[in-house]
């Protein structure tokens, strides 16, 4: 019998994993690694943080850990534990620069780049020679949506051939459905605690960076309220993940939510932990992103707890949200107007709300959940077939 694929899967260093306080490309390593586990021989190497060991075990898969204030020793430790290792394919997520670097030190090992977002394909962190390097190096390119896929391939037309598309999921078991009894009991109580039984509550929940457009949202509340009185907006989240330091752009976004009074609430950074809790205390999540929102984790959490998403048709955000099904999707041309418009429609619809929501649920239960996603990366990378016998439940959902 032939030995595992033996995998190693390098995280940029720029947050530990488990990702407890934020970094999405961590998260999204945690869940569908271990699913992988079996035929197949994963190890991650990733950041380290007070209270995790420097080698340990997460959910059946081996972690190295090591110190990232400084990114060349960073990459200098991953790599020498990756000579120990010896794997057969080194995938690195999100960091194409480094993919050559380990290339050049592992001519060994096949390499694979897994592209989360479009953010380090721009000129500000590689050259668009390096970038091509990049691609060639790679035997595959992991993205996250068809939206992605066509920057990629713009970026680099040679390397359209080598991209693969997998859509990603959450953890339905993390984000219970609002409509369950525990569900429906929990937003009882959350909305009793933060004084909304009789209010219908936005939420936003991310980053406060421009490119997030939450200023959409302020912008757009004074014309809300005179329709619902009764609405709030509550923006969950800062600058950066894992902090809850401020900048100019969120210091600007709270001088000018200032006049509408109580009608909007600003959260700083919470902890993932607690981010279901804010979802199943909402009527709708708003997701007003401008540009570049490859796929957005935060869109399949809503859906999970069955909450509709009113969102900027943009990026790969329609590959997730379904216009007037699972949710509603507002023109990025005129996107304050018609995120008021659509809004306002959800609002005064609770029916809607509730179907949307029921449509949303079981949409991640079939297709967005991480079981779901780790089955589309296995087919779609080509490891399926020596998964096929380690008792991996085949039932990829289109």
């Amino acid at each position: 019998m032939s030995r595992p694929l033996k995998i190693a899967y390098v995280t940029p260093g720029a947050y530990p994993l488990p990702s407890l306080k934020g970094g999405s490309v961590e998260r999204v390593i945690e869940h569908i690694v271990p699913l992988l586990t079996g035929s197949v021989e994963p190890r991650i190497y990733g950041r380290t943080a007070a209270g995790l060991p420097s080698r340990g075990v997460w959910n059946g898969v081996v972690c190295e850990r090591f110190a990232a204030a400084n990114k060349t020793r960073y990459a200098s430790a991953v790599s020498r534990a990756l000579a120990a290792f010896r794997p057969d394919v080194i995938e690195v997520e999100n960091r194409p620069h480094l993919l050559v670097r380990l290339s050049r030190q592992h001519p060994y090992a096949r390499m694979w780049l897994n592209l989360h977002s479009s953010t380090f394909i721009q000129p500000k962190h590689i050259s668009n020679l390096e970038l091509r390097r990049s691609c060639k190096l790679a035997e595959k390119i992991i993205v996250n949506s068809e939206y992605l896929r066509s920057i990629v391939a713009a970026q680099v037309p040679e390397a359209a051939s080598k991209i693969v598309v997998v859509h990603l999921g959450a953890d339905t078991h993390r984000f219970p459905y609002v409509q369950s009894a525990e569900g429906g009991a929990r937003r009882s109580r959350l909305r009793r605690v933060n004084g909304w039984t009789d209010r219908k509550v936005i939420l936003y929940l991310g980053r406060l960076i421009p490119l997030k457009g939450v200023h959409h949202l302020i912008e757009l509340m004074p014309r809300l309220l005179k329709k619902h009185p009764n609405a709030v907006l509550a923006i969950v989240g800062s600058p950066q993940y894992g902090s809850t330091a401020t900048s100019v752009y969120s210091r600007r976004l709270k001088r000018t939510a200032a006049k509408l009074g109580g009608s909007v609430r600003f959260v700083p950074y919470v902890p993932y932990n607690e981010v279901p809790d804010w979802l199943l205390a909402a009527d709708v999540l708003a997701v007003p992103s401008v540009r570049r929102e490859a796929f957005g984790l935060v869109n399949v959490e809503a859906m999970a707890s069955g909450i509709p998403v009113v969102a900027s048709r943009i990026g790969g955000i329609s590959e997730i949200v379904q216009d007037g099904v699972t949710g509603l999707l507002a023109e990025p041309s005129s996107l304050t107007a018609d995120l008021l418009a659509k809004l306002d429609y959800a609002l005064s619809n609770d029916q809607l709300r509730l179907d949307m929501g029921r449509r949303s649920r079981e949409k991640a239960e079939t297709y967005f959940s991480w079981q779901a996603a780790a089955e589309r990366y296995a087919m779609r990378t080509g490891i399926a077939n020596s998964l096929s016998g380690s008792g991996f439940a085949w039932k990829l959902q289109g």
